[in-house]
């Protein structure tokens, strides 16, 4: 247990090559027609959904939790979704914020919102910074790789009552207040207000084209959420080194909802300095994330600070130390 318990989220280090390996075949075998690994993660999922949470909270249990969610991710059939919650997680809404309140020189700041989806996170993040500092002058390239999704976030325009690319109804995780101080309401469906949409350049694009800072050039914040995690380690390796590229020195990045491995690796080679303000509190900020692990492989793992690298592994926001 104390093996699987120090074993990665999402994947292996060199040390457990051939444990990774093996767990390939096994995720890979086949018995008439049937994957005994499937059946596996059916039983331990039923079981642990009955466990009294001061159980499941057990080191040795967690760490079997790695165990089983290495063999979910390996199985995975990994695609990307187009749509998301408006305002997910407020304490990193909170820490932009605070991050993009210190500039005191007038200039504009330049946000970049990758993979913007429905337009959610790009609407959560100007109301939240504006709702405090109306007088930033704040540019955001809102960026999706879907010409269709971004038509609609454009637009600002949401069903009161349908469900929007996520099956359930966007604006759950927000109060009556919040809407009517976001949204100009008209019957079923409500419209964002125009001074939040202010400043919002929406761009058809990918993330890993090289290309991608010609496009935009260099930004004091990028942001990157909910998208990594449905590539392959390797593919999102490659693509947030590219999304790294933006981040002027002393800017942020930020990006939730990825491997963990992979985001630690590349922090660690980069420059890329952890912000611990609000760590924890981010880190359990998105819930759907959190109730997910083991079982989806977008699920995220409880933060363990026994790890020595956990500050690196478990902040969502980063400071660009150099120029990359």
């Amino acid at each position: 247990m104390q093996m699987l318990a120090k074993m990665p989220y999402g994947g292996f280090g060199k040390a457990t090559t051939g444990v990774k390996s093996m767990l390939e075949r096994i995720a890979k075998l086949r018995l008439f027609g049937k994957s005994p690994a499937r059946a596996y993660l059916r039983l331990n999922e039923w079981i642990w959904r009955y466990l009294p949470n001061s159980v499941a909270m057990n080191p040795a249990i967690q760490g079997y939790g790695r165990f089983l969610h290495s063999l979910v991710c390996l199985d995975a059939n990994r695609r990307q979704f187009f749509g998301t919650f408006f305002l997910r997680n407020r304490p990193q809404l909170e820490l932009i914020r605070r991050l993009c309140a210190q500039n005191r020189n007038g200039a504009p700041l330049n946000i970049a919102v990758l993979g913007c989806s429905n337009g959610a996170e790009v609407y959560s993040i100007l109301w939240t910074i504006r709702s405090v500092r109306p007088d930033l002058k704040i540019l955001v390239n809102a960026v999706d790789i879907s010409k269709e999704v971004l038509e609609l976030a454009q637009k600002g325009v949401y069903s009161l009552k349908a469900p929007e690319l996520v099956g359930e109804l966007i604006f759950k995780r927000m109060a009556e207040e919040e809407i009517r101080e976001m949204f100009d309401i008209e019957g079923d469906h409500v419209k964002i207000k125009e001074w939040i949409k202010d400043g919002i350049f929406w761009r058809t694009g990918d993330a890993g084209d090289p290309g991608i800072l010609n496009a935009l050039g260099p930004q004091d914040v990028v942001v990157a959420n909910n998208f990594l995690c449905h590539m392959v380690p390797e593919e999102a390796e490659r693509c947030l080194r590219n999304i790294r590229r933006l981040v002027k020195p002393g800017g942020y990045l930020v990006v939730s909802g990825i491997d963990l491995d992979v985001r630690t690796k590349v922090a660690s080679d980069l420059g890329l300095e952890p912000t611990v303000d609000l760590l924890e509190e981010i880190h359990n900020g998105d819930s759907r994330l959190r109730r997910e692990w083991p079982w989806q492989y977008w699920g995220l793992e409880p933060l363990d600070k026994s790890r020595r690298d956990w500050k690196t592994r478990y902040a969502s926001i980063f400071q660009a130390t150099s120029r990359y």
